[in-house]
């Protein structure tokens, strides 16, 4: 399904790499789930994980924030496809846990984005899956 295009190809990019991750980082929850839509799906691709609804993906969240004292996504490579309300980014997610150990991932997004929000988004993932 396609969603009639509302964003810019920098205003795509702004809300994944800026908005979306700049709070992810900083772990401000209400901030990372006002990207979504509230039926969204979030799909880990390479472990077969989904979360359904911003219920599902607060509880992802919660789990996230609390392994990691410093998140850190970095080195993004975005394409865009702005007639359709697409984006893609490859990025570089620097995770460092409390005892200093630090997982590195190199992980590609896809968002579907409709109204200005994501309604859907496929992660493939490096490594371990950290979203479960």
């Amino acid at each position: 399904m396609q969603y009639e295009p509302a964003l810019s190809r920098d205003q795509l990019i702004q809300l994944a790499t800026r908005t979306y991750f700049g709070n992810v980082d900083a772990k401000n929850m209400e901030a990372t789930l006002d990207c979504f839509h509230d039926g969204a799906l979030f799909c880990v691709q390479t472990d077969f994980t989904r979360h359904s609804g911003k219920e599902e993906i607060r509880r992802m969240f919660d789990d996230f924030f609390a392994a990691y004292d410093t998140i850190v996504h970095r080195d993004f490579t975005c394409t865009v496809d702005e007639a359709n309300g697409r984006i893609a980014a490859s990025f570089v997610a620097e995770l460092t846990d409390a005892d200093g150990g630090v997982t590195l991932l190199n992980n590609t997004n896809f968002w579907r984005v409709r109204d200005g929000k994501f309604q859907e988004v496929y992660v493939y993932m490096s490594g371990a899956n950290v979203l479960v």
